[in-house]
């Protein structure tokens, strides 16, 4: 945890904020225009700061010099230059809140956070919360007119599922990023790990290394993705930052297992429907350059998919299918797929199946298919033995 340190221009967007930013701008001009208004900030605005003087008390540098003190150098480490103005709010426990407002950085301190935190604690709460505000004052507001569509669309009746997994997952992807600032503001992932503990669980003393290693033992047993709404599991927050702060490669393709999972039909985000239907668009071009099963209909089937398909189209290596990427559903959506594609024309439909289920095999999914093939389309054990012998056969890979 002490192996290096970062700097402040290492305190960058994560790739699904950048994915997710992209796609609302291309797909949702309208909502952009309208979450990006200057009216809609002025009303955010007045109302943030009502609730911050009817709810809290604020403190001032006069009465609580030591906290400002360590937001100055928080602010520092983070590369903010915004006047800070801090509150208290009642609260059982503890815990703190960004209150977001152009050019102003307003944080609620909730609980008995300046009597139970150390000072690298203290700017480790500060500096997560000062990132927040660092991410929604960047790009011109892009990051939070993305939040801002995302939580208004989980709010609205008959939301597409798509736009609610999005905004928990940008969500999920928001307070990695925030942890990332606690780190810098603190100058060690230790202090980081220990505070989400503190705030977690109330304890007063945390042993920041021997809870890394309780979550990396979590880790060898017990690898599934996130079920958090707004904020990770406390085990995968404090990996996640870990890892951030050791500049580890391997981050990213952890946080796309731990975060998302493999693609689910159950659960695509807006990121999630794109990768799919670049998955299908590969493969129905895969499949059809086999000569002996692209034929008119075929072909016809195809462009029933995707209009402007074309046999240009980049074609998928369906070795890439693994069950880190598809789960059990969307393999299945894979194989019907093939199974359009194969059952279109009774011409092909033999070189076709056979065609289908050597794909199927390449990426293990053989067994999947041939359920689905005796359940469908009733085939018997002599007929199934026949297609595998015969997609054995095949030349065409």
């Amino acid at each position: 945890m002490h192996a290096q340190m970062r700097d402040a221009d290492a305190l960058t967007p994560l790739p699904y904020h950048q994915a997710i930013v992209t796609h609302l701008k291309a797909a949702e001009p309208d909502v952009w225009a309208w979450a990006s208004s200057l009216r809609v900030q002025a009303a955010h605005a007045a109302d943030a700061r009502a609730q911050l003087l009817r709810d809290t008390y604020r403190l001032t540098p006069a009465t609580h010099p030591a906290v400002y003190a360590a937001a100055a150098l928080a602010c520092e480490r983070l590369g903010i230059d915004a006047p800070v103005t801090l509150y208290q709010a009642g609260a059982s426990t503890m815990n703190a809140a960004l209150y977001y407002l152009p050019g102003e950085v307003h944080v609620v301190l909730q609980g008995a956070i300046l009597e139970r935190l150390n000072d690298a604690e203290l700017l480790a709460v500060l500096g997560h919360e000062f990132a927040h505000y660092r991410l929604w004052s960047r790009d011109a507001g892009d990051y939070l007119a993305a939040d801002r569509i995302l939580n208004h669309s989980d709010d609205v009746t008959a939301t597409p599922e798509s736009y609610i997994e999005s905004a928990r997952l940008y969500a999920l992807h928001t307070e990695l990023y925030a942890d990332r600032g606690a780190a810098l503001a603190a100058g060690d992932s230790a202090a980081a790990i220990s505070t989400l503990v503190k705030v977690h669980t109330g304890i007063a003393v945390v042993d920041a290394t021997a809870y890394l290693q309780q979550a990396l033992e979590l880790e060898d047993t017990h690898a599934r993705r996130s079920a958090g709404v707004s904020h990770p599991e406390t085990y995968l927050r404090s990996q996640a930052v870990d890892m951030w702060w050791q500049a580890d490669p391997g981050l990213d393709d952890w946080l796309r297992r731990r975060l998302h999972g493999p693609l689910a039909l159950h659960g695509l985000d807006l990121t999630g429907q794109v990768t799919l239907t670049a998955i299908t668009r590969g493969l129905i071009t895969y499949f059809l350059q086999a000569d002996n099963v692209r034929v008119e209909k075929t072909l016809a089937q195809a462009r029933a998919y995707f209009p402007d398909w074309t046999l240009g189209d980049p074609p998928l290596d369906p070795t890439t299918l693994t069950a880190d990427l598809v789960d059990p559903s969307a393999a299945d959506y894979l194989h019907y797929v093939m199974l359009d594609l194969a059952l279109c024309d009774g011409d092909v439909r033999d070189a076709a199946l056979a065609r289908a289920l050597r794909i199927a095999r390449a990426w293990e999914g053989a067994d999947g298919l041939t359920h689905i093939l005796k359940r469908d389309l009733k085939m018997n054990k002599r007929q199934l033995d026949k297609l595998t012998r015969s997609s054995a056969e095949a030349k065409h890979a």
